[in-house]
This record gives structure tokens, C-alpha cells and sequence, in this order.
């Protein structure tokens, strides 16, 4: 059996990772660690817990006693570190929260790899390590900044945060290629575009749009909408993981982007289009409105689902203007694509959303 801590495995794209490779590797055994803050919710994974492939913790990566005591009991032979504080308007609240989870947490996850899996030194008084042992750290492209209108972020790109959030982020891969370079510690970094798909706690803009026509609220839309950013089905962000995993060069940083750039404006109005056709040609879906009206015809009328629900909000303070990954690296490296176009990634998310309402309400009230 190959180890793996994934910590912040009860949260949105930590979920979907511990599903998928339970799913991929027969030999996967796999500790989540999670202290199941407002985004981590046990219940996502609650199935996929049993007492012999996947056993979950509660715990806050900053813990050192803990951390270590989780090297000590199962052997890791990989740490896939998901866990961070994650929402930019929160950072801008309250930046210290920040600073301490996704930098110190890291650091403290990072000093209990190296305790467990040193071996000794070499010649030159460097240590040497396990074999087959890795540290990967998920990252994000908003440690990179900002884009023009043109070009994309690659593996070499200065990285350059406008957020306390991006900020937080690039401090901890600084921190995991500073071991590598000390201590020559087998490491690598992902960094990803944004994310989609089943599990998302819906403060993001795909379910909270979703969830703001199935109670009839307005759709909230930064400045005027034109911010883009590339989107990336959580599945394929899963495999790509995967792949650096196994076959990735220690040390290296690897972008993972959709290829599926697109502004939040089209997001949004592409999102009210689907749900109305959903429920056009499956009229039981409207039973999912909380604001129902019944027309003429004796449906539930479905009329007021159109553009007249955005409404446009003050921009976020330092909002980026645009986000797009070049991942050319990975794909001559390793093989990996994207594989999901979005015009397929967003009617499989609409649907799991409209079909998994118990999850929803109970994500945000636990």
C-alpha cells in the first residue's frame, strides 16, 4: 500500500481528490486531514471513510504534535497538501488568518516530512531521503498576478500577488522550494487555474450563482463583469495530481490550466441559460425553485430566470483582471490535458448541483 496525508480532504477540490484515487489506485491509502472549518465538511467524504483505505482526522495543519504523530502512526509516503484558507474576500477580512494556516501550516507539514523521512546525510552534509517519499504542494496561478490582455502564465513567470490570499499562497511555495533547495527535500508544485465542479462550497461564483436562482436572489457580479479567468473541471486537476505524483520530476513546478478562458459575465449568463433550458426540458426541476409562480399553462413559470438577475457590485479591492495558464509543461512531460471541455464541465456541475440540494443545505449550515 503506498501512504498519502491529504490534508484538507474535506473540502472542495481535496474531496474530489481523495474520490478520485480511491477510485484509481487499489493501493491507495489514504489520511485526510481536516480541521472542518465553514469549508470542510465531513459529510462529503463520509462515504469514502472506512477503516481500512481512508481514515479522516480532524486537525488543523499548524498542530506540530499532531503532524507528527500522524508520521509516526502511518509511514506517509506522500503528503498532497490541499489545505489553506482560500477565499479572496475573506483574506482582504481578515489577512493574518491567512498568513498563519496557508504559510505556517505548511511549514509545520513540511518540518514533520523532513523528520520522518530523513535517512542520514551525504558527502557534502545534505540530507538524504526515503525513496519514493514526496511533498507536492497545491498552488494556485494567482500567485502569478495579473495578465494583459494577451500572453499566459508559465512555470517561470515572477511571481507577483495582489491579495492577501495570493500572497499567503506564494509565501508557502517560496517555503516548500526553500526546502527543496536546503535541505534537497523531494518536492513539487501544482499551480492551477480555477476550479469547478461537484462539492464547491457555494461562496464561489458557479454555485453561488446556482444557488441564488434556486431562491430567486439576484446574481452578484464584480465591476462590470469583464475579469477573466481560465476554468478547470476538478477532475481533471485530480488527475493532473495524480500524474505529478508518480511521474513528475521532484522539484519542479507544473501549471495545470482548462484552456476555457472566460469572463465572470459569461459565466453568469451562460449559467442562467443552462438552468432555464434544464428546466424547460425537465420540467421537474422547477420543483427546485424556491420562488415559484404558476403561469397560465398551469407550470411553475420559469420566465423571470434570464439576465434581469444580475446585478453588478462593487469590485473587490486589487481584483486581478486576468488569469490564463499555459500548460504546455505538463502535457510534453507527462501527457496530461484537459480533458473536459466546459461546455460539457458546466451542464455536469449544474446537474449535480440541482440533483445533490440535501448537500447544499447541509455544507452551509454545518
Amino acid at each position: 500500500m503506498k501512504n498519502y496525508l491529504v490534508t484538507g480532504g474535506a473540502g472542495f477540490i481535496g474531496s474530489n481528490f481523495v474520490k478520485y484515487m480511491l477510485q484509481k489506485h487499489d493501493d491507495a491509502r489514504i489520511v485526510v486531514l481536516d480541521a472542518l472549518t465553514y469549508a470542510g465538511y465531513l459529510g462529503t467524504i463520509a462515504a469514502d471513510v472506512d477503516d481500512e483505505r481512508c481514515f479522516f482526522v480532524k486537525g488543523d495543519i499548524c498542530d506540530r504534535a499532531l503532524a507528527g504523530e500522524l508520521f509516526t502512526k502511518f509511514d506517509f509516503d506522500y503528503v498532497v497538501n490541499f489545505a489553506a484558507e482560500s477565499h479572496v474576500d475573506r483574506s482582504i477580512e481578515n489577512p493574518q488568518l491567512f498568513l498563519q494556516t496557508n504559510i505556517l501550516g505548511t511549514q509545520n507539514l513540511l518540518d514533520a516530512a523532513r523528520k520522518a523521512w530523513v535517512t542520514g546525510k551525504d558527502e557534502r552534509g545534505y540530507p538524504t531521503w526515503r525513496e519514493g517519499v514526496r511533498f507536492h504542494q497545491v498552488s494556485t496561478d494567482e500567485v502569478y498576478g495579473a495578465l494583459g490582455a494577451e500572453g499566459f502564465f508559465v512555470e517561470t513567470t515572477p511571481i507577483s500577488p495582489h491579495s492577501p490570499y495570493s500572497a499567503s499562497k506564494a509565501s508557502a511555495d517560496m517555503v516548500v522550494q526553500a526546502y527543496r533547495d536546503t535541505y534537497k527535500m523531494p518536492v513539487s508544485i501544482t499551480r492551477c487555474s480555477n476550479n469547478y465542479g461537484p462539492y464547491q462550497f457555494p461562496e464561489k461564483l458557479i454555485p453561488l450563482i446556482i444557488k441564488n436562482i434556486l431562491e430567486g436572489k439576484q446574481l452578484p457580479v464584480y465591476g462590470d463583469g469583464s475579469n477573466v479567468r481560465d476554468w478547470l473541471y476538478v477532475e481533471d486537476h485530480c488527475k493532473a495530481i495524480d500524474m505529478v505524483l508518480t511521474d513528475g520530476r521532484a522539484g519542479e513546478v507544473y501549471n495545470v490550466g482548462g484552456h476555457n478562458e472566460k469572463t465572470n459575465i459569461e459565466i453568469v449568463k451562460l449559467t442562467i441559460r443552462t438552468i432555464r433550458k434544464m428546466m424547460e426540458d425537465q420540467p421537474a426541476c422547477r420543483q427546485l425553485l424556491k420562488k415559484q409562480v404558476v403561469g397560465a399553462d398551469g407550470q411553475i413559470d420559469i420566465s423571470w430566470i434570464n439576465d434581469d438577475l444580475i446585478t453588478f457590485v462593487k469590485d473587490r479591492l486589487g481584483h486581478d483582471q486576468r488569469y490564463a495558464i499555459d500548460p504546455t509543461k505538463i502535457k510534453n512531460e507527462l501527457g496530461w490535458y484537459p480533458e473536459t471541455r466546459f461546455e460539457v464541465g458546466i451542464v455536469k456541475t449544474i446537474e449535480w448541483y440541482l440533483n445533490h440540494q440535501d448537500w447544499v443545505g447541509e455544507v452551509v449550515d454545518h
